[in-house]
């Protein structure tokens, strides 16, 4: 008896990897995967590749430029997910990788926890410190608003600014939530910051949400660009009891939209009427003032006594002033003509006429030099005699 062994039959490589690739894709045709995202790339195309691994395992996952950009959540590094999707093979690589369609958090926690680390990664480089808070404006003429242009948040804000104070408002309208919204709103940020005329103030708001829905407030490049603006900031994003990173880093922080409009403008009518109180307590001010002051030079009044009167007595004392001094100054004259006139009298008895007229001559020589001895007379061929009444020439007599 002859025992004939069959054996197996032979496949090519194709025919192998075709029979795994159906059986993968109709038996994973729809799952969803728990992991961690690693190794994350986004390609120039716009399709996202990245890694989801476990403790043990790693599974490639991509996610094509259609479903990446309509997802409510930004990939990232580090974030626990859950991805829905199917399972396919790559035939020339002999690798197997989950598409994916839709992408979840795995869990509230594994954010929170990615948000704290965030958080206090932010608050060690300062960007939370209080002495970077600039004040908002009293009373701003222009408002910059970066929210949707859709929704009531805009309306409430226009709403509420237009009871109050009504002032001009522009508005960059961007996406609020989305893979796209945190790169949006911080373009709108610096984009303020870059006009020629700046507003006075920037409003950065949305409504409520879950925390995904508001986690493009809590990434790093809006972070970033509320520390950078140097216009005055308020965050009013969700309700009062949602807290995001942007809430730290702003100026100011609003509970809601609405709350924002009231702290960015005062109430016309209340300042309208606290200037009308202001005039009139200023008018009641001054009145009392004057007033006061009136009094005052009342009882100044009376101290001082009646200037007409005092100007009298000055007159009649400055009168008998002058009269004193023409009477001193009329008897100097009087005293110094008096001695002038003895001081003439005395000259005159002195003078050498009077001398002349008592029978004296002066002798002289014709140039009119004085001749004091005989000598100087007989030396000289002509003298002249000088009486009182004239003149006459004489010749020495000779020895």
């Amino acid at each position: 008896m002859i025992n004939t062994l069959k054996e197996p039959p032979i496949f090519s490589v194709s025919e192998i990897s075709t029979t795994l690739k159906n059986y993968v894709e109709n038996t994973f045709s729809f799952v969803r995967v728990k992991g961690e995202i690693s190794g994350l790339k986004i390609h120039t195309s716009g399709h996202v590749y990245f890694s989801l691994k476990d403790e043990n395992s790693l599974i490639d996952g991509i996610c094509w430029k259609g479903v990446a950009s309509a997802l409510s959540l930004k990939l990232q590094d580090g974030l626990e997910v859950v991805c829905s999707g199917r399972i396919t093979t790559y035939p020339a690589r002999s690798k197997y990788q989950i598409i994916v369609d839709k992408v979840d958090l795995a869990g509230v926690g594994a954010l929170m926890k990615l948000l704290q680390e965030r958080k206090e990664k932010l608050a060690n480089e300062g960007l939370f410190s209080p002495q970077h808070k600039k004040p908002l404006p009293f009373l701003p003429k222009t408002i910059g608003v970066v929210t949707s242009p859709t929704g009531a948040v805009i309306r409430d804000i226009l709403h509420r600014l237009n009871d109050r104070f009504p002032c001009s408002v522009i508005l960059w309208p961007v996406a609020v939530q989305g893979p796209t919204a945190a790169e949006g709103i911080a373009h709108a940020i610096r984009g303020f910051n870059k006009f020629p005329n700046k507003p006075d103030l920037l409003i950065v708001a949305r409504g409520g949400g879950s925390l995904e829905d508001l986690w493009c407030f809590n990434e790093e490049i809006v972070v970033r660009a509320v520390f950078d603006s140097k216009i005055p900031v308020i965050s009013a994003v969700g309700h009062e009891t949602d807290v995001t990173l942007i809430d730290f880093v702003a100026d100011q922080r609003a509970p809601t939209p609405t709350a924002a409009a009231e702290l960015s403008v005062p109430v016309k009518n209340d300042l309208m009427l606290f200037v009308q109180n202001s005039s009139l307590q200023l008018h009641h001010g001054l009145r009392r003032l004057l007033k006061e002051y009136s009094t005052r030079i009342d009882l100044l009044k009376r101290g001082l006594g009646n200037p007409q009167k005092i100007i009298d007595e000055k007159l009649l004392y400055l009168d008998e002033k002058i009269e004193r001094f023409l009477r001193s100054f009329k008897s100097y004259i009087e005293q110094k003509n008096n001695t002038f006139l003895r001081l003439h009298q005395l000259l005159e008895s002195y003078s050498y006429q009077n001398t002349l007229k008592r029978g004296f001559s002066l002798v002289k020589t014709p140039l009119g030099s004085l001749v004091t001895s005989s000598e100087q007379a007989r030396s000289k061929d002509l003298l002249h005699l000088v009486f009182h009444d004239g003149t006459c020439q004489v010749k020495p007599l000779e020895e």
